[in-house]
């Protein structure tokens, strides 16, 4: 096949469990067909255009910086977010460059399959029709929890303006598109639901289960902690999360085990997040890291506190990969197959989260079963090859002339 690929991102350097999902599929999409590839280049890596060799034969970048969060221009795009019929998180992402290149390429070539990846490139196609669309989350659910979590009246009512207009948009993308692939049937389900979007298919979350696996005792380089947290941390429920755990959990834990190390480890901490380990010597803080591996390997726990998010956590299966036990929320968990509290706990309340961990961190015996019954779990039915033959089926079932208007 000859498939057209619209992201936002390139995929180098690798730092978001989107961009992993995508990364790993593509790699192995590459190797039996033509990938032509569409995105952003801000100019800010010297890797991100030239290593996507690795996962595609043609790559078209489009010059385009996406405003910071801190910038002016993000204050301008909030602002005309309270008049506007488009969703900010859209209207960020719109460029003509883009829709341009793509209108070109479609006019161009034929290509057997289309995929925009995420919602939010959808922004810059003509039409999703006969297209498949990639969602990673369901958009909708992540801005419902945002605005349920909202910090004063002002920011309520902001966040749930924004809530119905990415349902809106949302919704009439899901419907427009020939296809839509989700990433959990609980994700597939919603669509279905909330959207009327009645040809969808969940594929299940992959992990490279050689990559993540742990070196023989005593090879292991890096910081050694009691509680490690991976994600990206200047994405709002990652940070809304870890607040949480901050401020309601990890004081209950050091009540037992006053000492208890923590390390943050993702791209782009805030200064919320910085204040933490200026505050508490602890606390560890490492900012965007070449290799996510030791801090997982010399970890006991890791936790996942998210009480916003959608899709699925990357983060959870390479935990379990590399042999750490995991304690989750409910929605930090959501949508993988899991069989708690065999081989994962959950936990909502900040009591019950800091008890679980803290019966981790006195058990050897007990981590070891937790991580061993989750390690037979993803190596058996979740490598990155079962995952990508299935997206290859949605798009051998789909292609882009049949469903075009």
């Amino acid at each position: 096949m000859r498939i057209l690929w619209v992201n936002n991102i390139f995929l180098h350097p690798t730092t978001k469990g989107g961009q992993i999902r995508t990364l790993e599929m593509l790699r192995r999409l590459h190797a039996r067909h033509e990938i032509h590839y569409v995105a952003f280049d801000d100019g800010e890596s010297d890797e991100a255009v030239p290593r996507s060799k690795e996962y595609c034969r043609e790559v078209y970048p489009v010059p385009f910086r996406i405003a910071g969060k801190q910038s002016p221009q993000f204050y301008a795009q909030l602002a005309e977010g309270l008049f506007s019929s488009l969703p900010v998180v859209v209207a960020r992402k719109r460029s003509e460059g883009m829709a341009r290149r793509v209108r070109e390429l479609l006019a161009q070539h034929h290509f057997d399959s289309v995929v925009c990846d995420f919602l939010t490139p959808a922004v810059n196609f003509p039409s999703l029709a006969g297209a498949v669309l990639f969602q990673h989350n369901v958009e909708t659910t992540i801005w419902d929890r945002r605005a349920e979590n909202a910090r004063g009246a002002a920011e309520g009512w902001f966040l749930r303006r924004q809530a119905r207009l990415v349902r809106e948009y949302e919704g009439r993308k899901c419907r427009e598109a020939a296809h839509v692939a989700a990433v959990s049937e609980e994700d597939a389900a919603r669509m279905r639901e909330m959207f009327g979007a009645g040809r969808v298919t969940a594929i299940p979350t992959g992990v490279d289960i050689e990559y993540f696996a742990p070196p023989p005792a005593g090879a292991m380089p890096g910081p050694a902690a009691e509680l490690v947290f991976v994600g990206s941390m200047d994405w709002l429920p990652n940070v809304d999360g870890m607040r949480w755990f901050m401020e309601s959990i990890l004081p209950r834990i050091r009540e037992k085990k006053p000492g208890c190390r923590v390390v943050i480890a993702g791209r782009k901490p805030s200064e919320e997040v910085l204040g933490w380990a200026r505050r508490d010597a602890a606390i560890t803080v490492t900012g965007t890291v070449p290799n996510i591996r030791p801090y997982l390997w010399n970890s006991a726990v890791s936790i996942v506190p998210l009480r916003i998010g959608g899709g699925t956590r990357l983060k959870i299966y390479e935990a379990m990969a590399a042999r750490i036990p995991v304690v989750s929320t409910t929605i930090g968990a959501e949508g993988l197959a899991i069989d708690p509290p065999h081989n994962i706990r959950i936990a909502d309340e900040p009591e019950a989260f800091a008890a679980a961990c803290l019966r981790l961190l006195d058990s050897a015996a007990e981590r070891e079963a937790v991580a061993g019954a989750a390690w037979r779990m993803v190596s058996e039915h979740f490598s990155w090859e079962q995952v990508t033959g299935l997206f290859e089926s949605i798009l051998l079932a789909h292609p882009y002339g049949r469903g075009r208007a």
